[in-house]
């Protein structure tokens, strides 16, 4: 109790529902949605309790939310993975399948979870279902928008009355960058930019004992960057821009952190470019040792071709290191000056090598950077969500 805000008891005995595509499982072996996690930890300290549904499609194990999330509970949080089936089809403007609303009202339901908010994240499905769980249980209802830059745009040009629905019915739309806040106040005139945040275990630790505790040289140059291996994060431009990176500076490697379909493709992109000892795919990289690998890099890379706000880059700021990322929605609003990273365009090799190699040049301020990025601390970013509960209606 000593740890929480002097004003957390305003929301003393009340009870936060949170609505999520993807949610860590109890040992986050499964991962995705771990920045919501990271909010709650230090969310659920304002909250009695605190109930988060993340729906899993039901694909007989085969899919790896399905085979490793159970439900589970820590302090004040209660975690349900109701399995569900859905068709992600749009057919003239109507979902053909899609049960997840219906999953997410049983498990309300069966374990009688009594809440005075829902917070929704991501506008589909959770911000549909949070604004149909508001007009029947009668609670205020808040949406996040983590969409990337691409996925919002299609999701407003297709014009979907349920897309629509949902912000127009939110009690305040949360928008993780600043970019579109306009455009969504056509919706909704109660649009707020918060961004997303940083854990305290992102931190300046030694460099070398890092490296050695990773088993990684301590007498070269290292990148550093991670994501799920698919088409938007751009790892295929880094492993080009490394291709030329390794023509004139033979002492830099690159490590890549992360799983996904791409593996196999990146690693024969690797081997066709004769980097296998430049470029190492290091697969999944735990929640523990990911503070080392920032704290081991020399630069970290985002090559993202589209991202909301992208949390890793931050991550490593927090650690006092030096970004480079292509200005892909979210970057731009993150490295504001020279003084922290530099920005170059996205699906642009040339250009993210020029980039990496005056970085690997320059002598930074690491100090400086990890001292900007204290304004991302989760413990404020929390603090300005809370703000906005407090705006609404909450029944004493």
């Amino acid at each position: 109790m000593t740890s929480r805000s002097k004003d957390v008891f305003s929301f003393k005995f009340k009870n936060l529902l949170v609505i999520t595509p993807s949610y860590p499982n109890k040992d986050n072996t499964y991962i995705r949605g771990i920045f919501i996690k990271r909010q709650l930890d230090h969310l659920k300290l304002y909250f009695d309790n605190v109930y988060v549904i993340a729906p899993v499609f039901n694909c007989f194990k085969k899919c790896l939310n399905d085979k490793l999330c159970t439900n589970y509970a820590y302090d004040n949080v209660k975690v349900y993975y109701p399995r569900c089936f859905y068709v992600p089809i749009f057919y003239f403007h109507k979902i053909l399948i899609d049960n997840r609303l219906d999953v997410v009202k049983t498990i309300i339901r069966k374990e009688n979870l009594r809440f005075d908010l829902i917070h929704a994240h991501f506008t589909w499905p959770s911000g549909y279902i949070g604004s149909r769980l508001k007009e029947e249980y009668k609670k205020p209802f808040v949406i996040t928008i983590h969409e990337n830059e691409g996925w919002f745009s299609k999701e407003i040009d297709m014009d979907y009355y349920l897309l629509n629905h949902s912000w127009k019915n939110a009690d305040a739309i949360i928008k993780v960058n600043e970019k579109n806040v306009s455009l969504l106040k056509k919706f909704n005139d109660k649009v707020f930019s918060i961004p997303n945040g940083f854990s305290p275990n992102f931190k300046p630790l030694d460099k070398n004992e890092c490296r050695d505790k990773l088993g990684i040289p301590s007498d070269k140059f290292i990148l550093f960057s991670i994501g799920g291996l698919i088409e938007r994060k751009g790892f295929e431009y880094l492993i080009d821009a490394m291709h030329v990176i390794e023509k004139k500076r033979s002492n830099v490697l690159c490590y890549i952190g992360g799983t996904g379909p791409l593996k196999y493709k990146l690693q024969k992109q690797i081997e066709k470019l004769n980097l296998v000892n430049k470029v190492k795919l290091i697969g999944f990289v735990s929640d523990e040792s990911l503070p080392l690998w920032m704290n081991a890099c020399d630069v970290f890379i985002l090559p993202s071709l589209s991202e909301s706000f992208g949390v890793v880059q931050i991550e490593a700021m927090a650690c006092g290191k030096p970004v480079v990322a292509t200005r892909n929605g979210g970057s731009e609003e993150i490295i504001t000056s020279e003084e922290y990273g530099l920005l170059c365009s996205p699906a642009n090799s040339k250009d993210l090598a020029d980039k990496t190699l005056v970085a690997l040049d320059k002598i930074w301020d690491n100090k400086n950077i990890e001292t900007y990025m204290q304004k991302f601390r989760w413990e404020q970013i929390v603090e300005d969500i809370v703000k906005i509960y407090r705006l609404l209606d909450l029944e004493e």
